[in-house]
């Protein structure tokens, strides 16, 4: 992992693997003066640009960061895999964002982990984990693209690739899904969560379109729109839960999220792609050959649906 921060700009396309790292008084100024939610541009080794600040997000989700968000992390990861620990096993985190799943890992046992996001301060927030784990060797970080196939083949195989709900903010979500079950070993597993596709007046061309226009807003009008968003999105809630407080520590339990960081990162998710159980399922089984449904997790809404294939064959 070379020692060399990254500069503001993303604009230098010919320096294809950055790799993010803050020290000293740069970890502190990440947490006390989060930047300006405003879309980045990501390198020119990715097709699309980004139009939403993904990585300004995560450094909010940083300010709010503790012990118990790191141990639900650690306890979605083994529940969902069906294991006990990683020890011994290679963990992959496309799209690390604030890189908690991947402090996780390593806090997990195992042996190697690589992390990497497009956007750089997404980057810059998972260094800064990295900075807490005391900058272990065997965990690195780039900032890069998994739509990079130059930079994907330099990886090598892992037993472990994890990917929630970051491929679909690609804008080539099924390249990016194919890129990366590529990166699994053989026995190994392929964690992702992908948006469900809803039909419908309020569905997910409706939110497409939604996230168009709230990127298109200077960040006070996005700020207004999250404050008319919050109160309706926890009576949404609250009609299912026995009591507010009840439902945000359930909520916060079932993965060490940050319910203020979701909503924002639902709001003006773009690019934003979605897919169908059965699409994602005949997908892999097609273009990702040598895999088989482990685990499954679905909903009927517009969240996320949970999969977890294995590798049997290569």
């Amino acid at each position: 992992m070379r020692d060399e921060p990254l500069s503001d700009s993303v604009a230098d396309a010919d320096r294809k693997d950055r790799v993010a790292v803050n020290r000293g008084n740069a970890t502190a100024e990440l947490l006390a003066h989060p930047a300006e939610a405003k879309a980045h541009e990501t390198p020119a080794l990715i097709s699309k640009p980004s139009t939403f600040a993904f990585g300004a997000n995560w450094q909010r989700f940083l300010r709010h960061f503790t012990e118990d968000r790191v141990r639900n992390a650690e306890h979605s990861l083994l529940e969902f895999l069906g294991v006990d620990n990683l020890q011994g096993k290679s963990f992959l985190d496309i799209g690390c964002g604030s890189g908690i799943f991947s402090y996780a890992a390593y806090r997990l046992g195992a042996v190697r982990v690589v992390s990497f996001d497009a956007d750089p301060l997404s980057a810059q927030c998972c260094s800064y984990l990295h900075d807490k784990a005391q900058r272990p060797a065997n965990w690195e970080i780039h900032q890069n693209s998994v739509l990079n196939e130059d930079f994907i083949s330099s990886l090598g195989k892992f037993d472990v690739v994890y990917a929630w709900g970051t491929l679909q903010h690609t804008s080539r979500m099924w390249d990016a899904i194919q890129h990366s079950a590529n990166l699994v070993s053989k026995g190994g597993f392929f964690y992702i969560a992908i948006y469900n596709q809803v039909d419908g007046l309020l569905g997910s061309n409706f939110w497409r379109a939604f996230k168009r226009f709230f990127n298109s807003l200077p960040r006070a009008g996005q700020y207004l729109i999250e404050l008319v968003a919050i109160p309706l999105y926890f009576l949404a809630r609250r009609l299912h839960a026995r009591s507010l407080i009840a439902d945000v520590q359930s909520y916060e339990s079932s993965r060490g999220m940050y319910w203020r960081t979701d909503i924002t990162d639902w709001l003006g998710g773009l690019p934003y792609e979605c897919a169908t159980v059965e699409e994602v399922f005949k997908f892999v089984r097609t273009q990702c050959r040598g895999f088989e449904l482990y685990n499954l997790k679905t909903t009927n809404s517009l969240a996320n649906n949970w999969y977890l294939f294995k590798r049997t064959a290569d």
